[in-house]
Parts: structure tokens; C-alpha cells; sequence
């Protein structure tokens, strides 16, 4: 999940129209598709960092996706105005965490230091692999470090913006 700012955070992105009376398809950056709408109010951004909240009159699952229609959108040409828009939160919606537990909004932008003191990059993105959440680290080159606690990432500082991980450059 890409980081907006220290206020806002994405958890989706709205897609094309879907039928003819104002429904949206949304992609999801929750780890439930549906869990999106556990979320309210959603704020939605524009090109000029703004943020507008936007309610929701209905929403449903719909062919393997989830599909919504918000407030005051009957036509698809109304809902086309809210394509490509990224779906927002605040970041106090977001439930708090046990100590040493990030979102992955937290950790995007983080320096990556090795245990030699050698800078690798700033985070780009989180890789969900099933097995475990993998790191890309973009720095001279990308590269991908898993995210393995104790082992891999030996320290998270969010107030210093760093992560010291036991990984040598390649």
C-alpha cells in the first residue's frame, strides 16, 4: 500500500463505470477486498492534492470484485468523473497496532541500512508472496529483501526513517 501523506492513506483505487446508473468497479489494497468497506468516510484524491469525501449509497461484491455507487452519481457519465481517483482514509481509522507491528504504509520510504553501514535504498513497495512480505529496495539498483523479523530486519526506527537489515549488497 503506497504512502499519500502522514494524514491520509490509500486503500484503493477507483476503476471504469459499471452499468448504466452510477456504479464504480474499486481495486482494493486492503488484504480482504471486501474490508474496504469497513472503512467510512473514504476521501478521494485530485490532481491538485486534495482530498474530497465521498459517501457511499451501496456496495457489492461483483464478479470476483467489489463494485459501489456513491451518493448524488446516477449516470456513467457522472461516474466516469471519478475514474483513476485513489480511495483514502485518515490515518486515525486505522486500528492501532501491539508494539513492533507496521502497516506498510509505515515502512515505505524507509532507508534501508545493512549491518556494515552501507545504505541500500529507500523502500518503493511491499511484495505479498504468501510465504512472507518481501522489501523492494531501490537504491544503485533494486533489489528484494525479505521482510523476516529478527533475522532479516533487525530494526525498525519510524521517528529516524530507517530499517537495519542483515543483507549484503549483491
Amino acid at each position: 500500500m503506497p504512502k499519500t501523506n502522514s494524514t491520509y492513506i490509500i486503500i484503493g483505487k477507483i476503476g471504469a463505470p459499471f452499468g448504466i446508473k452510477g456504479w464504480l468497479k474499486i481495486q482494493t489494497f486492503t488484504e480482504y477486498g471486501a474490508d474496504i468497506l469497513e472503512y467510512s468516510p473514504w476521501y478521494l484524491s485530485s490532481t491538485d492534492d486534495k482530498y474530497q469525501e465521498i459517501t457511499i449509497e451501496d456496495a457489492k461484491e461483483h464478479g470476483g470484485g467489489l463494485i459501489v455507487k456513491f451518493t448524488g452519481v446516477e449516470t456513467p457519465e457522472e461516474a466516469r468523473l471519478y475514474t483513476s481517483k485513489t480511495i483514502n482514509i485518515t490515518r486515525s481509522q486505522l486500528p492501532e497496532l501491539a508494539k513492533n507491528e507496521y502497516y506498510w504504509s509505515d515502512l515505505v520510504g524507509l532507508t534501508v541500512i545493512n549491518q556494515r553501514g552501507e545504505t541500500l535504498g529507500k523502500i518503493i513497495y511491499l511484495i505479498e508472496t504468501g510465504s512472507n512480505d518481501v522489501l523492494v529496495v531501490k537504491g544503485e539498483k533494486e533489489i528484494a529483501i525479505p521482510y523476516l523479523p529478527g533475522s532479516v530486519v533487525l530494526n525498525i526506527d519510524i521517528d529516524k526513517q530507517e530499517m537495519q537489515v542483515n543483507w549484503e549488497e549483491i
